[in-house]
């Protein structure tokens, strides 16, 4: 079978390890031929060009920067994506039958690309892996407003966007429900869970607490609490910083907080002012760095801005529960991660607005630590029989006739 993913992830190598590649990698072990379309952009100086990688075809498309740039390249390169990948995938790629188009988002503006790809090849199945629901969550983050020209365009490619998806992909059931109640065109049955997953494979790093915590300057005999991933408008930085600023005398945890992102300055300036000598703040680490440090903490943070009316399924959490780790999710009340961590036993919620609630969270795991190995065994079990890229790929193949 001939399958077709489109993203605008920076993919060079199949063999790195994230939701994405983990995915193609299955597709690929089971026997099908996968085309992978992903931007080359511009401040990497490469031109379009199809390569061939460990049995992965990818063709790098050269578009305008998307990531680490300001908001004006960013809105122009996002709506020329459709002509860019439009003109590059019929070039390099008009000779292939596809029988699957794969496709997440960001961004919602692949509409024509499947469009065009479904009338050339009509008994393709067209799937959509959504990630990300725009562009109702800017209107939530106060971006723009629904009744500006912004939201009118946006809510109209993301209409279109899902009436040519045979199948959407989400993260969870509240997920799930969402689209469902606010795109009253969709037929439910084509939207169903289809979660963020990992392809489990053993840790190449040691396995040693004390020898980890000791490398980066961790205390040995505390509990540590991290949060590891983007520090954007979407994580609600202000109130990470207030949790932090309440808990920061504290001498019997540590808080480790790791990543970048357009609001790391923010929350850079509060640490070098505070000085605060039981939180830790790393820089955005490799993954091999982070995972190896990652394994040595305790109980992993997750935050999301309260005032999200959409629910978000942060795929960090992957990564707590690969370790065993018990999580608190501070998030709005639309997004169910915290509510499932609760209900299967692997960790609490509380909304992010209220860091007395976050305390008393952090107090639970103080108060009562032999409960974390207990969290940790059932995070495992949790992430087997639900996380895993063999669940993601089942929910996907099963609408494909063969």
């Amino acid at each position: 079978m001939n399958i077709l993913f489109l993203t605008i992830s920076r993919i060079q190598d199949i063999d790195s390890r994230d939701i994405y590649t983990d995915l193609i990698r299955k597709f690929r072990n089971e026997g099908h031929l996968v085309y992978v379309v992903t931007p080359y952009e511009r401040q990497f100086g490469l031109q379009t060009a199809l390569t061939e990688s460990k049995g992965v075809y990818i063709l790098g498309v050269r578009t305008l920067n998307l990531q680490k740039t300001n908001i004006i390249e960013k809105g122009i390169g996002t709506i020329l994506l459709e002509t860019q990948f439009n003109k590059a995938i019929k070039k390099h790629l008009n000779s292939v039958t596809f029988d699957l188009i794969l496709y997440s988002t960001p961004p919602i503006t692949f509409t024509n690309v499947v469009k065009n790809l479904k009338k050339k090849n009509p008994q393709a199945i067209s799937y959509l892996l959504l990630k990300d629901i725009f562009p109702q969550n800017a209107v939530d983050l106060g971006m723009f407003s629904k009744n500006s020209l912004f939201y009118w365009y946006f809510r109209k490619k993301e209409t279109h966007l899902y009436r040519h998806s045979d199948y959407i992909g989400c993260m969870s059931p509240a997920n799930v429900e969402f689209v469902i109640r606010h795109n009253t065109f969709i037929p439910p049955e084509r939207v169903e869970v289809a979660p963020n997953s990992i392809e489990l494979s053993p840790s190449p790093f040691s396995s040693d607490k004390t020898k980890i915590r000791k490398k980066y300057h961790l205390p040995k005999d505390k509990l540590v609490f991290i949060y590891g991933g983007n520090l954007g408008k979407p994580q609600g930085i202000s109130f990470l910083i207030q949790c932090l600023n309440v808990n920061k005398q504290r001498n019997d945890c540590h808080f480790l907080i790791v990543g970048n992102g357009t609001e790391y300055p923010k929350l850079k300036s509060w640490f070098d002012n505070t000085k605060p000598q039981n939180i830790s703040l790393f820089s955005g680490l490799p993954k091999e760095e982070y995972d190896e440090l990652v394994q040595s903490c305790d109980i992993g943070l997750i935050f999301l801005d309260y005032r999200f009316q959409i629910p978000n399924y942060p795929s960090r959490l992957l990564s707590y529960l690969k370790y065993k780790m018990p999580i608190i999710a501070a998030t709005d009340v639309n997004t169910d991660i915290g509510t499932i961590a609760e209900k299967n036993g692997y960790g609490y919620w509380c909304e992010s607005n209220s860091t007395a609630h976050f305390t008393e969270c952090i107090n639970k795991f103080i108060q009562y630590p032999e409960s974390i190995k207990k969290m940790g065994e059932k995070c495992y079990q949790f992430l087997l029989n639900n996380y895993l890229i063999e669940n993601t790929y089942q929910k996907i193949i099963a609408h494909i006739k063969v």
